[in-house]
C-alpha cells in the first residue's frame, strides 16, 4: 500500500470521527436542556446530563424537579433529585413537600423527607401541619344545641386550640373528629345540668367537664385548650314537647269520641230498622185480626151489634188514653198536656 493511499484512509477516519463528534454534540444540544443543567450547576445542585436526558425521555417535568432541588439544597435540606422525581411520579405535590421541609428545618422540627412525602401522599396539607406544629391553630364548632333537665335549650359555640403532632398525622383523625367529640361533650354536659341558670352564670362548667386527652385520642392533633366563646338561651323545648304530647292526646281522644259517635249512630240506625221491622209485624198481625173478624161476621160467630160494641169500647179506651196523655199501648205521648186536664 502506498503512502498516498494510507494518508487517504487516515483522512477518512478523521472525517468520520469529526462527523461523530458533531453528531454527538447535536444530539446533546437537542436532548440535554443545557440552560437547566447550567443553572443547577452554578446553584450548587449539580444534576448529571444523563439524568436530565432520562427525565426528559420519561416525560417528567424536569424543570420543576431542578427548581425544587435547588431550593432544597440552598436551604440545607439533604434530598436527592431522584427522591423528588419519585414523589412527582407518585402524584405528590413536591412544592408543598419542599416548603414543609424548609419550614420544619427552620423551626428545628424532627420531620424526615419520608414522613413529609407520606403525609403529602396521604392527602394532608403537609405545610399546614408543620405550621400548626409551630403555631397552634384555633378551630370553632358550629352552634351546638343542647337541652338541660328543665327543658330549656342552650345554644353553645366552642373554640378549640389544637397543635398538630407530626408523628400522629399519618393514620390520625382530622379536625372534624375533634369538633364532633366536643359537640358530643357539650350536649352531655348541658344535659346533666338540673337547669340552665348555672350554665349561663358559669359557662366554664361545660369546658371543665371535658377531658382533652379523651377528645384528641386517635387524632393527628393535641388539644391545648377548649373554651366557650358564645352561649345563648333557646326555646323551651320541654314545654313544647308537653304541648305536643297534650295535642296528640287530644287528637287521640277526639278520634276515640268520633269512633264512639259512629258506633252510636250505627246502633241507632240498627234500632230504627228493627222498629220498622216490628211495625211491619204489627201491621201484619192487625191485618190478620181484621180478616178474622170478617170471617167471624160471615160465619155468624160475631154479630153486628157485638162489632159495634167492640168499636165503642176501643173508642172509649182511646179517649181515656188521650185524657191521660198515653197512647193505646199505655206509653206516654210526646205532646204536652192540656191545661186543666
Amino acid at each position: 500500500m502506498s503512502l498516498l493511499s494510507l494518508a487517504f484512509y487516515w483522512w477518512i477516519l478523521i472525517g468520520l470521527a469529526i462527523a461523530l463528534i458533531v453528531a454527538l454534540i447535536v444530539v446533546i444540544i437537542i436532548l440535554v436542556p443545557m440552560q437547566t443543567w447550567f443553572r443547577a450547576l452554578v446553584s450548587g445542585a449539580h444534576i448529571g446530563m444523563l439524568r436530565l436526558v432520562g427525565m426528559k425521555l420519561r416525560k417528567v417535568d424536569y424543570k420543576k424537579i431542578v427548581n425544587q432541588y435547588i431550593l432544597a439544597r440552598k436551604a440545607g435540606i439533604k434530598i436527592s433529585d431522584n427522591e423528588i422525581e419519585t414523589h412527582i411520579m407518585a402524584g405528590g405535590n413536591v412544592e408543598r413537600v419542599v416548603e414543609a421541609l424548609i419550614a420544619a428545618h427552620s423551626a428545628q422540627l424532627d420531620l424526615t423527607i419520608e414522613e413529609a412525602m407520606a403525609i403529602d401522599l396521604a392527602g394532608r396539607d403537609v405545610v399546614l401541619a408543620v405550621q400548626t406544629s409551630v403555631k397552634p391553630r384555633v378551630i370553632k364548632t358550629d352552634r351546638i344545641s343542647a337541652i338541660a333537665k328543665n327543658g330549656i335549650e342552650v345554644k353553645v359555640i366552642a373554640q378549640v386550640t389544637i397543635k398538630a403532632q407530626l408523628d400522629r398525622i399519618i393514620g390520625g383523625a382530622d379536625e372534624e373528629t375533634i369538633l364532633a367529640r366536643v359537640g358530643e361533650s357539650v350536649v352531655s354536659s348541658v344535659g346533666r345540668s338540673e337547669n340552665h341558670y348555672a350554665i349561663m352564670a358559669n359557662p366554664s362548667l361545660i369546658s371543665k367537664s371535658m377531658d382533652p386527652r379523651e377528645i384528641d385520642k386517635g387524632t393527628a392533633f393535641e388539644i391545648m385548650s377548649i373554651d366557650i366563646c358564645d352561649i345563648d338561651v333557646g326555646e323551651n323545648i320541654g314545654a313544647k314537647l308537653r304541648i305536643d304530647e297534650a295535642d296528640a292526646k287530644k287528637k287521640i281522644s277526639q278520634a276515640a269520641a268520633e269512633e264512639r259517635k259512629a258506633q252510636a249512630i250505627a246502633h241507632e240506625q240498627e234500632m230504627r230498622a228493627k222498629t220498622q221491622e216490628m211495625k211491619a209485624v204489627v201491621l201484619a198481625a192487625e191485618s190478620e185480626v181484621h180478616k178474622a173478624m170478617a170471617n167471624a161476621l160471615k160465619s155468624g160467630k160475631l154479630g153486628v151489634m157485638d162489632y159495634y160494641k167492640m168499636q165503642n169500647v176501643q173508642a172509649d179506651t182511646n179517649m181515656r188514653n188521650s185524657f191521660s196523655n198515653k197512647d193505646k199501648d199505655g206509653r206516654p205521648l210526646d205532646r204536652p198536656e192540656r191545661n186543666g186536664i
